[in-house]
């Protein structure tokens, strides 16, 4: 690694560091992760950009502290500190993400970060200047292993849509800024084995264009495919039109996946939803926007799915998006 490059990652902002390895920083002291402590004794100097607990006598700088927190050695704190680009990273072996239920009960708060240390991500808009003709998720996969949120990301998600916190971190939605400055929520679509497939940006600035970004060969077909591996006999899977309804479903309390429209659906997409129906007796529920393009897209899905139920939004609620927060 060159000179220049670790001190790029000493020079990252040492709360938002710290905040992205869980750490709640307030007034620059947290409770120091080193020892038992119950009156939080570890200290951030922001001017210097260390670390120091005054009870156990931990102390250093960025990089000190993600070798002490998660016990790794100099190169892989290093690693972890920029899994983008000052080091080649093998990638991290694939699997499912963890059960739904499981995380909704157990996930910890997800912690926003510094805008300085997001411009590390600002290398993903790289994809844009220079288009690939195959999705490489290697790139992204240690990106989503440690999803963090600024602070348009959050408002937008809480503050806005009103979301459930746990069904925000079973999703694994992440956020950073480009080159000029502007906002991204950043939505990864996995397969049902949990293999990362595809990847939709999608603008926080209201009004801004262009209002979403798909990184070259991104398969952004079913939204949220492994909570098909959560399905119980018997029991409704909701299908919703984008991903913004499909998270309030989720955070409603029920399973669902979400499609751009039906003409998007390949013949693979189709048999993997009947074979739910075959295997399981799985029930498909469905609220249409309350517009006429909503009712063709159920109608198209009825064709497919022909145990589709239609459910009806109140008058007045455009989508179910709109549904949950009248009713949250």
């Amino acid at each position: 690694m060159e000179r220049y490059e670790l001190q790029k990652l000493r020079d990252l902002p040492i709360e938002g560091v710290a905040e992205r390895l869980g750490l709640r920083v307030t007034r620059h002291k947290c409770l120091c992760p080193f020892h038992d402590d119950h009156h939080a004794s570890l200290s951030f100097c922001v001017r210097r950009n260390t670390f120091r607990c005054f009870a156990c006598g931990a102390h250093g700088g960025v990089i000190d502290l993600v070798m002490k927190y998660l016990r790794k050695d100099f190169l892989d704190a290093c690693r972890w500190l920029d899994p983008y680009g000052c080091t080649h990273t093998p990638s991290p072996p694939r699997g499912t993400p963890p059960n739904l239920g499981g995380e909704l009960d157990k996930a910890n708060t997800s912690a926003s970060c510094s805008p300085k240390l997001g411009e590390l991500s600002a290398k993903l808009t790289e994809e844009y200047v220079n288009p690939q003709r195959t999705f490489d998720a290697r790139r992204y996969e240690r990106f989503f292993e440690r999803p963090w949120l600024s602070e348009a990301a959050r408002k937008f998600l809480f503050e806005e849509r009103k979301l459930d916190e746990r069904v925000v971190r079973w999703c694994r939605l992440t956020s950073w800024r480009d080159r000029q400055g502007i906002p991204w929520l950043q939505i990864p679509y996995y397969d049902r084995e949990g293999r990362l497939i595809g990847i939709q940006n999608r603008n926080l600035v209201r009004g801004g264009s262009p209002r979403f970004r798909f990184p070259s060969g991104s398969e952004c077909s079913i939204y949220n495919l492994p909570v098909l591996n959560l399905l119980k006999p018997e029991e409704t899977l909701f299908i919703t039109e984008g991903c913004s309804d499909c998270w309030a479903m989720l955070s409603a309390g029920h399973k669902a996946i979400a499609i751009p429209s039906a003409t998007l659906l390949n013949k693979k997409d189709v048999e993997l939803l009947s074979t739910l129906h075959a295997q399981l007796s799985t029930e498909f529920g469905m609220y249409p926007d309350n517009d006429a393009p909503g009712e063709r897209l159920f109608l198209q899905l009825k064709e497919v799915l022909p145990n589709l139920e239609h459910h009806q939004l109140p008058p007045g609620c455009k989508d179910f998006s709109e549904y949950y927060l009248s009713t949250h």
